[in-house]
């Protein structure tokens, strides 16, 4: 099992920034991949932003390419999203998610999300 911690988030008026964390417990050893999703409106689906490999190798969705760096520190089991430039059309609850690698194949655990909002 892993449990998935977000914080960071909070209101913030365009062009402002924030940066996100998500602490991992449990059996972080079997951790991949981690990465942030976000829901911009109850109902919508979950939008994948960014995910980072245990390597650092580092992706990103076209709407926040050069605004939002994911990072990692290992050693701490966190993922941090720092999110630069910020636009209203970013206001969303974010979430994020760690890959567990096991005998059994991958399983996704999410955190619970956290709020951000970005006032125009």
């Amino acid at each position: 099992q892993v449990r998935l911690v977000e914080s960071g988030g909070g209101l913030v008026q365009a062009g402002g920034s924030l940066r996100l964390s998500c602490a991992a417990s449990g059996s972080t050893s079997s951790i991949d991949a981690m990465g942030w999703y976000r829901r911009q409106a109850p109902g919508n689906q979950r939008e994948w932003v960014a995910e980072v490999t245990s390597g650092h190798a580092a992706n990103y969705a076209d709407s926040v390419k050069g605004r939002f760096t994911i990072s990692r520190d290992n050693a701490k089991n966190t993922v941090y999203l720092e999110m630069n430039s910020l636009k209203p059309e970013d206001t969303a609850v974010y979430y994020c998610n760690a890959n567990a690698v096991s005998s059994l194949g991958v399983y996704t655990y999410w955190g619970q999300g956290t709020q951000v909002t970005v006032s125009s």
